[in-house]
């Protein structure tokens, strides 16, 4: 990191099955590992570090979310271990699958449609959906913004994966196989604690830092959220159609 201005932490071990199967190595990754990258950038006075995190962060109730719930934790405080002398700051970037990323359903989706079945593991699910494009502008957005300690979310669109299976493969006939250990029916992206310091910026979301001691310089013209405000992939407002899936891949 040395000479280095920005840094954008992506590297996980993210996928759910693999974190319950090894939590050594995903904590050791996704929580050490973070650790690593703070104590670097400070060392070097990187100016700005932006850690990705997801959904899966919020409520976890898998190892993969608890891990990123803690490496969100990590960044925001490491604002603390900067503080005023040094001129890093550290933000963490929030959002949800990424169409056709590695450890998505949709490839998996893809590979069944030859065989004529698609497994799902309940009829009901939600969840929140990008693209990689809308994802690294979001992140780019983010670092232009930042103050330091802030968790930013995105206003992005959801799908029932009962849509997202009749997109991909109508002709397929679907099995469902019951939730899996770790999984959620619907994902959250901002809950009803965290909306009571958070603001409105219209494009998107912004989780204030509480209790923070670095001259956080706060936003112009963000508007409070209403009080019990959650934002969760089934009570969206936004919702994609097949069509605009399928556009999307």
């Amino acid at each position: 990191m040395e000479g280095v201005d920005i840094v954008v932490h992506a590297a996980a071990l993210k996928q759910v099955p693999a974190c319950e199967y090894n939590p050594f190595e995903a904590v050791m990754t996704n929580v050490i590992g973070g650790e690593n990258i703070i104590n670097s950038a400070l060392d070097h006075n990187v100016e700005k570090v932006l850690a990705i995190s997801t959904d899966k962060a919020v409520n976890p109730v898998n190892l993969y979310g608890a891990t990123k719930m803690c490496m969100e934790k990590l960044f925001v405080a490491a604002n603390h271990y900067a503080g005023n002398e040094r001129p890093t700051r550290m933000a963490c970037a929030r959002y949800g699958n990424v169409v056709g990323s590695r450890g998505s359903v949709i490839p998996v989706f893809k590979a069944q449609r030859d065989t004529g079945k698609l497994t799902l593991t309940d009829p009901r699910m939600t969840r929140f959906w990008l693209t990689l494009d809308q994802g690294v502008e979001f992140v780019i957005r983010c670092i232009e913004n930042m103050h330091g300690g802030e968790v930013f979310v995105p206003k992005i669109p959801s799908m029932k994966m009962t849509e997202l299976a009749k997109a991909i493969a109508p002709e397929c006939r679907v099995k469902v196989t019951g939730i899996r250990p770790g999984e959620k029916l619907h994902e959250c992206l901002l809950t009803e604690d965290e909306s009571r310091h958070a603001i409105d910026l219209g494009k998107h979301f912004v989780i204030l830092p509480e209790g923070q001691m670095w001259g956080f310089k706060g936003y112009k013209g963000g508007k409070k959220l209403p009080e019990g405000f959650r934002y969760a992939s089934d009570n969206n407002t936004e919702w994609l159609t097949g069509k605009q899936l399928l556009k999307m891949i």
